[in-house]
């Protein structure tokens, strides 16, 4: 009975998903470019052609790892300030506890271009915020210094931002597992010998596990932030992640089939998260 309920969603999701999926699927296996996208050439079959040119590409592989250390860091990230926060809310009055998360809320709800155009002008060479407080302060160097022309400042700035906004969900997921946690039950465990740590790390590691990986789902895919605040990628492509290098090949370099090839890998890549997360939450049903 359960599944004709379900049935509608599902069909729902397939005609939105299935057909634009099965269509980058097919273009990655062609030599598509804009010749063939305006009908001036044919299109010439090449299989896994696309693929094995892109595993073969050095560049490919350094944008990967770049990628991966990326959504890392801002998983990480994430992941520190929200159970932080989380643990101080808990020892909290009402009032400071509601102000914390109504800006947590606000951040997780400000659109991805308007907080990356916030950041950068915060940021700006010659007119940002924090620049100008750092030379107050007397950090020498600070006065208009670059932070997107070095490439590990523009990914560690970025990052900041990725995290700002990333953060209230890892917040919210924990703190609902901290007072989730009945007192007779945090009774019973000590009396049974348990102590503070194996208790908290009992019932919220589950709560953790699915956090991490959603966060890892959402960073590893993150296009928006890197576009805007890099400018496409950086000085000679030097802060490209994957989402972006696909739509660089794609639109930029008019190379379609090259572009959803790489889409395709991404989307397999996420596709192994997702199944991980979905045992994740299988696990926890069956905790709890």
């Amino acid at each position: 009975m359960a599944l004709l309920y379900l049935a509608p969603t599902a069909l729902l999701l397939v005609a939105m998903m299935g057909y634009p999926l099965y269509q980058l699927v097919q273009i990655s296996l062609y030599e598509y470019g804009q010749a063939q996208a305006s009908g001036g050439a044919p299109l010439e079959f090449l299989g896994a052609g696309n693929y094995l040119e892109l595993l073969g590409d050095a560049e490919f592989w350094t944008i990967l790892l770049q990628t991966c250390v990326f959504a890392a860091v801002c998983v990480l990230g994430s992941l520190a300030v929200g159970i932080g926060l989380a643990v101080l809310a808990t020892r909290t009055a009402p009032l400071p506890r509601m102000l914390l998360f109504l800006a947590a809320i606000g951040a997780w709800a400000t659109p991805a271009v308007a907080g990356s155009t916030v950041w950068l002008f915060l940021f700006d060479q010659d007119f940002g915020l924090i620049n100008e407080a750092l030379t107050g302060i007397g950090i020498s160097g600070a006065d208009g210094m670059s932070w997107t022309y070095d490439k590990y400042l523009a990914f560690g700035l970025v990052a900041a931002e990725v995290i700002w906004c990333s953060f209230p969900f890892v917040l919210v997921t924990t703190y609902a597992g901290f007072t989730g946690i009945p007192g007779e039950v945090v009774e019973a465990a000590a009396l049974d010998g348990a102590s503070a740590w194996r208790t908290a790390r009992s019932v919220l590691l589950p709560v953790l596990v699915i956090a991490t990986i959603q966060s890892i789902i959402w960073d590893f895919k993150v296009f928006t932030q890197i576009y805007v605040m890099t400018n496409g990628g950086g000085v000679a492509g030097q802060n490209m992640v994957l989402n972006v290098y696909a739509y660089q090949e794609a639109f930029a370099a008019s190379n379609y089939g090259m572009g959803s090839a790489i889409g395709v890998v991404m989307t397999a890549l996420l596709l192994v998260i997702t199944l991980l997360h979905l045992r994740a939450q299988r696990g926890n049903e069956v905790l709890a």
